[in-house]
């Protein structure tokens, strides 16, 4: 079959089961399939492929139309400029938090800084972090195995595992070491919101990673709570924050001895991080 016709039929099968991203998502799944980019499936469009790669395909669509993630199907997702593995056990790595990234980078430039990353998932945001930071080194931590083992794995493919380190770990018991940064992209969704999720996501990303308690804070007060013990004086806390949460976790913040710095928005003017720095002593 014709390569553009076989894009078309699946784009158009996607689109009859209500996907948005219909055409792009049928782009990216044959060309991850076929180990080509997308512009390469659209230069040669008149292509013939092979009856495994449209059987292969096929299957695919299929666990698209039942809104499993396009990133999971192929198994990784972009985020800062590199593929990461993931699966279920993680999650789909978000451009919001990006927003973190862009602060403590410019903040630490050519400082050899200690770093720790609170649930840390597929790791994308500590070693995101850690690449761009060349001197600095690095821990993420998380309550699930398997998520460490994809961090882990993730670490290799970057060949940065001579800097970071990932344990599993609850954030109760880690008393390790002191840092110049802790960042963390909590589960921070109220859970009486999560019903109103995306199939795409109460469906197949870990809700653990998710729910962030009745008023979605739960997990952001303990970090900040700990970031008080494991944070150098004068040391930065980046969290990434759901929607209007900014002015209870500024007055969480300052109740615990911080001081807000900096924070950066999201495409609808929401604050979606928060940069402090540890002043006081507790």
């Amino acid at each position: 079959m014709i390569l553009e016709k076989t894009i078309n039929r699946a784009s158009q099968i996607l689109k009859d089961h209500n996907i948005r991203t219909h055409q792009l998502d049928a782009q990216i799944i044959l060309s991850n399939i076929m180990k080509v980019t997308r512009e390469t499936l659209i230069i040669n469009n008149k292509q013939t492929i092979s009856k495994q790669i449209i059987k292969h395909y096929h299957s695919a669509i299929q666990r698209r139309i039942k809104r499993e993630p396009v990133a999971y199907i192929i198994g990784k997702k972009e985020f800062w400029n590199d593929d990461f593995i993931i699966n279920k056990s993680t999650l789909v790595p978000r451009p919001e938090t990006e927003l973190v990234i862009y602060k403590v980078i410019n903040f630490f430039k050519n400082k050899k800084i200690n770093i720790l990353d609170i649930g840390t998932g597929s790791g994308c945001l500590l070693l995101s972090i850690i690449k761009e930071l060349n001197f600095s080194r690095g821990i993420g931590i998380d309550i699930s195995s398997k998520a460490i083992e994809i961090a882990r794995f993730n670490s290799k493919n970057l060949k940065l595992t001579n800097r970071v380190k990932f344990k599993v770990c609850d954030l109760k018991k880690f008393q390790f070491g002191k840092y110049d940064l802790i960042v963390s992209n909590p589960p921070y969704i109220p859970s009486s919101d999560l019903k109103n999720l995306s199939k795409d996501i109460t469906n197949y990303e870990p809700l653990i990673a998710l729910d962030g308690g009745i008023d979605g804070l739960d997990v952001i007060k303990k970090i900040i709570y700990k970031s008080n013990y494991l944070l150098k004086r004068s040391g930065l806390l980046a969290i990434e924050i759901g929607y209007k949460q900014y002015q209870k976790v500024s007055q969480i913040l300052n109740k615990n001895g911080f001081k807000e710095i900096g924070k950066e928005y999201d495409n609808n003017s929401n604050v979606r991080c928060i940069i402090s720095t540890k002043v006081g002593f507790f």
